[in-house]
């Protein structure tokens, strides 16, 4: 090897009988070193999905707001030159320590993490003093673009996201997810009957709802409540749910022991997601209109006809061919459906979908 060299201290191991390296890489260098021009070509040429720009200003804002804690995975590549890893020593763990030496005229290929390369480039940019910082890389040596694009396939193969309800339960930065775990901390009418890792409910499950479920809920419940603080949201949060539990008797006879959770589910609509959320967003409504006396408004909840077999009512707002849907449209037109029960008028955009649904139009 001659010329001039990439440097980079690195760990070697072998997967599948090849060997990887595995380094550290200064966010400054990631623009410079991780070319991306593969846009332009068509999928059978490339070794990696399309960079999809519109993510990009989000990946950033999540860094330079969270200089002190933010987390990126390690980027993967492969290499297309020869290398030469020259080991600490001649055995033991000395021999998988050492120098990764690179040329300047190799191509680096990424197989997984395009978007966080780009978007560290996207914030350095605003913030330079993160240049310094960063981040794990994974090489492996190219052996063409079939072999590229098996590792990309492979890669996300088994790649899942986390469910909702994790995901709220783990975020420690979102006021609303914080709001949602103080409701149910605090709120008799949750306790112990909330799901608070899955987001979809087995039949024989005991719980009642779900944590996404009730985050969207109580979002719904408290968009543009001027109150300050998470203690006093919370109260306000659980003091509604509290007071809407009180006119859903199967609510209270799953707490009881009196009928299981997976029969409510099964049976009525009033527990699940669309519901819930049509049940926040109409408690908003309420609570702007009657601040003083919501409370006593709420009881004309238990004239509604919650049965699944309802279709009358739910069809089309809370059903699809039977089955619940939590469709945007879907809550909004469950929520029309709960609010003409109350008296309570429909925002013009709750009205135009209204409009449609009683022309026969589903889909806006």
């Amino acid at each position: 090897m001659t010329g001039f060299e990439y440097v980079f201290p690195a760990i070697r191991g072998v997967q599948a009988r090849r060997e990887y390296y595995v380094s550290m890489c200064p966010l400054r260098l990631l623009p410079k070193v991780f070319l991306f021009n593969e846009a332009e070509m068509v999928p059978e040429l490339r070794a990696q999905r399309q960079l999809n720009k519109a993510r990009l200003p989000e990946m950033a804002r999540y860094i330079n707001d969270n200089p002190d804690d933010y987390v990126f995975s390690a980027i993967t590549a492969s290499i297309d030159a020869e290398v030469k890893f020259e080991p600490l020593g001649s055995s033991g763990d000395a021999s998988s320590i050492g120098i990764l030496k690179v040329p300047m005229n190799a191509r680096f290929v990424i197989n997984d993490g395009q978007h966080r390369r780009a978007a560290i480039e996207m914030a350095i940019r605003e913030k330079p003093a993160i240049a310094d910082e960063s981040i794990a890389v994974v090489f492996f040596l190219d052996l063409g673009l079939e072999r590229c694009q098996q590792m990309f396939a492979d890669l996300n193969r088994h790649a899942l996201r986390p469910s909702r309800s994790l995901g709220v339960l783990y975020d420690h930065r979102d006021d609303k997810a914080k709001l949602a775990k103080l409701v149910v901390a605090r709120s008799p009418v949750f306790r112990d009957v909330v799901e608070m890792e899955k987001t979809n409910l087995s039949p024989r499950s005991r719980r009642l709802f779900t944590l996404s479920a009730i985050y969207m809920a109580t979002a719904a419940l408290l968009t543009n409540v001027d109150l300050e603080g998470a203690e006093v949201r919370a109260k306000l949060a659980a003091d509604y749910w509290e007071e809407v539990a009180k006119h859903m008797k199967e609510w209270e006879m799953v707490r009881q022991g009196m009928i299981s959770a997976g029969e409510v589910r099964e049976d009525f609509i009033h527990s699940h997601a669309v519901v819930l959320q049509a049940l926040g967003r109409m408690g908003n409504c309420l609570m702007h209109l009657h601040p003083d006396d919501w409370q006593s408004r709420l009881k004309v909840l238990e004239t509604i006809d919650w049965h699944r077999k309802n279709s009358t009512l739910w069809e089309g707002r809370a059903l699809i061919g039977g089955r619940v849907s939590k469709a945007e449209q879907n809550v909004i037109l469950t929520t029309n459906a709960i609010k003409q029960h109350l008296s309570l008028p429909l925002s013009p955009e709750e009205q135009r979908l209204e409009d449609g649904f009683r022309r026969g139009d589903y889909v806006r």
